[in-house]
């Protein structure tokens, strides 16, 4: 795993974003920090990308939830989307004003 982990950062997307306009889009660090947690660095990764964790749990839900019918899976797929979008667009908010 960890062969796979050091090899992905070879093949990592450059932010056009940033090498454009000169500032981090809301997905920078989302490769990385997918990476970070292939090598075990769990905590780095939530500080790398926030969002991080509720996307898998939304992404697995989303998979878990074409299989089996899941009771009020609208409204739960509604509330894991809003919190995605509120931590991407507060994170993306603190590194464009703090930094």
């Amino acid at each position: 795993m960890l062969i796979i982990a050091n090899g992905l950062e070879d093949y990592m997307l450059p932010c056009l974003n940033k090498k454009l306009l000169g500032f981090e889009c809301m997905g920078c660090g989302m490769q990385r920090s997918i990476a970070l947690i292939f090598n075990g660095k769990l905590i780095d990764a939530f500080f790398m990308y926030p969002a991080i964790y509720t996307l898998i749990v939304f992404f697995g839900f989303l998979i878990v939830n074409s299989f089996w019918n899941i009771k009020n899976s609208n409204k739960i797929i509604i509330i894991l989307a809003l919190t995605n979008v509120f931590i991407i667009v507060t994170n993306f908010i603190i590194k464009l004003y703090l930094k």
